[in-house]
């Protein structure tokens, strides 16, 4: 598409899929399909207000904790709605009732050091049963090419949903990098939950992860921004989440 910026073409990508996914008549044996990668900018008020807040420069660190925080509880809401679950039966005070309950083994979290570590009470609330992983990347800030220092993630992630905590998607680097580990682990499904995603990163997780990925692959946003700086920034964006979490160290 000539002519169009890289975030115009995502979104008309994301517009073309949500029409895509529109509820229609189910044949009574569908036809097998390839997986395709899903990419969610969550649309809802609450999230645009308190990501609003997040980019302000004048939010102060205990602010911006407690907003992170509060936004990761709305996206994991979005970010496991297809997690794996299993049939149960309890009783009532009246009578008995069939339900669900997450099945087992249970799902993966993942904070990327160290910014989404800010990000795991929010998840965590949502999903109090799940187990935690960690990985340590660090992006050189010349070249921009992410390199990990630390990982401590289960050997065997068979059948396991994983979840990954990152708040800016960027260049996507990281991403692809933390997604490739748990593929190789044999994770069962990778999901990302980030504050905010550039059109690069959408972009490069979606190669590395597209329609022929033998693996579902989402992407769960609070915004898509229009583009990264000559550093990798996102711009408009909020700054270094690390640094506006933390404290510029």
């Amino acid at each position: 598409m000539p002519g169009r910026a890289p975030r115009d073409v995502i979104l008309a990508m994301l517009r073309a899929r949500r029409d895509a996914d529109a509820p229609a008549p189910r044949p009574a044996r569908p036809p097998a399909t390839l997986r395709v990668m899903r990419t969610l900018v969550a649309d809802h008020p609450l999230i645009a207000h308190k990501l609003t807040v997040l980019r302000d420069a004048s939010t102060r660190t205990p602010v911006f904790r407690s907003l992170t925080d509060e936004l990761v509880t709305l996206l994991a809401y979005e970010a496991t709605r297809h997690v794996r679950v299993e049939p149960v039966s309890v009783r009532t005070p009246v009578a008995p009732a069939q339900g669900v309950k997450l099945a087992r083994p249970v799902p993966l979290v993942i904070p990327v050091l160290r910014a989404g570590i800010g990000m795991l009470d929010g998840m965590a609330r949502l999903l109090p049963k799940a187990d935690v992983g960690f990985v340590g990347l660090a992006r050189d800030e010349r070249t921009l090419v992410a390199a990990t220092y630390a990982t401590r993630l289960p050997a065997d992630l068979s059948g396991r949903d994983a979840f990954v905590l990152d708040p800016m998607l960027a260049t996507g680097g990281t991403l692809e990098t933390v997604f490739r580990l748990l593929a190789e682990r044999g994770a069962a499904s990778l999901t990302a939950i980030c504050l905010l995603a550039a059109p690069e990163g959408i972009a490069r997780v979606h190669a590395a992860f597209g329609d022929d990925y033998p693996l579902p692959v989402t992407v769960v946003t609070a915004g898509l921004d229009e583009r990264l700086d000559e550093r990798g920034y996102i711009v408009p964006g909020l700054g270094d989440a690390g640094d506006r979490l933390y404290g510029d160290l």
